[in-house]
């Protein structure tokens, strides 16, 4: 198909090209248009320690960290833990409906433990963020005996930040691809009914058949 072919071709379906870009531009809009957040995450570092009465004297300062460490370690299962989800329920109160769709992960390197809390809705976060320090802070001595019924000291290390989740790459390229398909669906149409299409639109249609052009009328019967 020579440059002039192709013209002819495009004047002759352009409409159905059209039709299938266009649908999936309109389906896609939306999408390629929303750049809201797609829910929000916060992290909580912390330290920990044994209560006072159960740290080592002064000289034993290797192993107060060692102490340390430790408590982190075993903290850091507690918050992964369903339990740990229960005392945030009853910490929030009436408002433990938000809980939904809560992530929570934990982890820890050496005397430092962070928490890891990702959440669709922005304020639900903040309230669960508070829950969070409450519970850590006054609710673990009942779940480790070593501690002896007094609740280990806790530092919260900086001021948890709340971070919007942006839309993924995946999300952002879907409508481009969508478009794109469109467009390929909209070729293919019109090369199909090209293909089907028996009449004769152009003297080159009947060179390619192997027919003899004889003469030709111009249109409106210009001479």
């Amino acid at each position: 198909m020579n440059y002039a072919s192709a013209l002819r071709f495009l004047s002759r379906r352009w409409w159905l090209i059209l039709l299938p870009f266009v649908a999936s531009i309109a389906i896609s809009l939306p999408a390629l248009l929303d750049d809201a957040p797609r829910g929000y995450t916060l992290q909580v570092r912390y330290s920990a320690a044994q209560p006072p009465d159960l740290q080592f004297n002064e000289d034993s300062f290797m192993d107060t960290w060692l102490a340390s460490e430790l408590v982190v370690n075993a903290f850091t299962d507690w918050v992964r833990s369903s339990r740990f989800r229960d005392e945030l329920a009853a910490q929030l109160g009436e408002a433990a409906d938000s809980l939904a769709g809560l992530g929570i992960a934990a982890d820890n390197s050496r005397s430092v433990g962070v928490i890891y809390l990702s959440h669709p809705q922005h304020d639900a976060l903040v309230l669960i963020a508070d829950a969070v320090q409450l519970v850590l802070a006054g609710r673990n001595a009942e779940y480790f005996p070593q501690l002896r019924g007094e609740a280990a000291q806790i530092s919260i290390l900086d001021v948890p930040w709340i971070s919007a989740v942006s839309p993924s790459m995946s999300e952002r390229l879907r409508p481009l691809l969508q478009v794109g398909l469109g467009l390929l669906l909209g070729l293919a149409l019109a090369l199909l009914a090209e293909h089907l299409d028996q009449r004769v639109h152009h003297q080159d249609d009947l060179r390619r058949m192997g027919l003899p052009l004889l003469g030709s009328i111009p249109p409106n019967g210009a001479r």
